[in-house]
């Protein structure tokens, strides 16, 4: 559905090590900065990208937006959280573990990277 995924960033250097972090749990590869000085990673035919704003202005975290990421277990999960807060990231919400979505449990973790994007850990047996 996505074909790629960007946030700011004020300091790529340091979205490098937590996002590096999190994308060897995820296994996507790091493709490292490219000549526009985007960080960037790729798994399959989806590419996640972080940017300094090309307004120049401060980078900010979505009120109320969230991106998420589908693991294949919780055990993954778990390694993800535990990857991102080691890396510089901030453990949100409740611990890792079940939560009931409508009809759903999802076992879901939840962190702000360094700037102060809200990221998402999925596992879902349905």
């Amino acid at each position: 559905m996505f074909s790629h995924v960007m946030l700011g960033s004020d300091d790529i250097a340091v979205s490098q090590k937590f996002y590096d972090a999190l994308f060897t749990v995820i296994g996507a590869d790091a493709q490292g900065i490219d000549d526009k000085g985007r960080l960037y990673y790729i798994k399959g035919q989806q590419m996640f990208l972080v940017s300094r704003p090309l307004n120049g202005e401060a980078a900010s975290g979505a009120n109320g937006g969230t991106i998420g990421w589908a693991l294949p277990n919780e055990d993954a999960v778990n390694q993800w959280h535990q990857a991102g807060v080691q890396a510089g990231g901030t453990a949100i919400e409740s611990p890792p573990g079940i939560r009931t979505v409508g009809a759903r449990e999802l076992y879901l973790a939840y962190l702000r990277d360094p700037f102060g994007n809200k990221l998402c850990a999925v596992y879902s047996q349905a």
